[in-house]
């Protein structure tokens, strides 16, 4: 599984439609409204890396509101939750 987290500057007045909208997105695993330097940070999963121009550059940045983005790509995660599902489906 291939992780981007996408970070959206988008136009404030329309926050919730623009979020609402994006997690509709098919690639799309969640949303979140932040603060700071950014309004949305989504959370991008998929199987190929070639889906992700499809979800990114041909899904979110085509949302109306959405103004800019920025993304990363998530290389491992060490996250309490995945160690514990890999160590509770006996993964070494």
């Amino acid at each position: 599984m291939i992780t981007a987290i996408v970070n959206v500057h988008c136009d404030g007045r329309r926050i919730p439609e623009v979020a609402q909208a994006l997690a509709e997105l098919d690639g799309v695993s969640e949303v979140y409204s932040v603060t700071g330097e950014v309004d949305l940070v989504v959370m991008v999963r998929v199987r190929e890396h070639e889906r992700l121009a499809d979800v990114i550059a041909g899904g979110i940045n085509k949302v109306g509101g959405v103004v800019s983005t920025t993304t990363n790509i998530a290389f491992r995660a060490y996250s309490r939750h995945d160690l514990e599902s890999a160590f509770a489906l006996g993964v070494d």
